[in-house]
């Protein structure tokens, strides 16, 4: 099965609102590109510590993409292609490509790490350009996924379904990583999402693990953002974090 993009985008533009698996991660994982791209590009490849911090910073985000793409096809592909076989296809594609790109960066981040002083500027400048289209690519990626992948799996699953699949997807995710999940979802919600799904976690996880995540994020949102939200949970508001 083929999926035209610009065919799907219109079909899931008329859905009433359904659960969306992507929406939030998405959100997370833009937000974590993003910034991780402007840190290599501000980044001083003579100053020994921020190299050392900033390429972290990449590597971190690789291993991260790397985890969705695991998830993504462990869960999300085998739902579709259960229902709808080939429509994961052209997706499935590109995750190969993905991973290659990934393997590719980290090798570049190594080099970086590893080549003498005068050729850091010149290797810092191709790390951000390689990483500049793997986040391009994947940006591109994404927005198929949340409209072509979001349409078939509408068409295929109900909502309670769905819900399924995403939350047996979140149980596998370990809890090192779930924070970093959090870290870069959170703050980077709209007001309404922060809420739902912090409700949710207040109302299932066990209280140290409620309040890690939100010492987590607290310091990522302004005052405003921290009151709003604190009030949406019955929590205190404490300005001045």
């Amino acid at each position: 099965m083929k999926i035209d993009s610009n065919e799907m985008r219109q079909v899931a533009a008329t859905q009433p609102a359904r659960m969306d698996m992507y929406a939030t991660i998405h959100k997370a994982i833009r937000a974590m590109m993003a910034d991780t791209l402007l840190a290599v590009g501000r980044m001083d490849p003579d100053d020994g510590l921020d190299l050392a911090q900033v390429t972290d910073r990449v590597l971190e985000l690789l291993d991260f993409c790397a985890s969705h793409l695991k998830h993504e096809n462990e869960f999300v592909h085998a739902a579709i292609e259960a229902r709808a076989p080939g429509a994961s296809e052209r997706i499935a594609h590109e995750h190969v490509d993905h991973e290659r790109h990934i393997a590719s960066l980290a090798a570049a981040v190594e080099a970086l790490r590893a080549c003498a002083a005068a050729q850091r500027p010149a290797q810092a400048l191709e790390l951000y350009r390689d990483l500049s289209l793997f986040v391009a690519e994947n940006f591109q990626h994404m927005m198929v996924e949340e409209t072509a992948h979001n349409a078939v799996l509408w068409a295929r699953y109900t909502d309670a379904e769905l819900l399924e699949i995403h939350d047996r997807l979140v149980a596998s995710i370990p809890p090192a990583e779930m924070m970093v999940v959090a870290r870069w979802m959170v703050p980077f919600m709209n007001p309404a999402e922060r809420t739902a799904m912090l409700s949710g976690v207040k109302q299932n996880a066990p209280a140290p693990a409620f309040q890690a995540i939100l010492d987590t994020v607290r310091p990522h949102l302004s005052e405003g953002e921290w009151a709003k939200l604190a009030r949406s949970l019955d929590l205190p508001v404490v300005t001045g974090w």
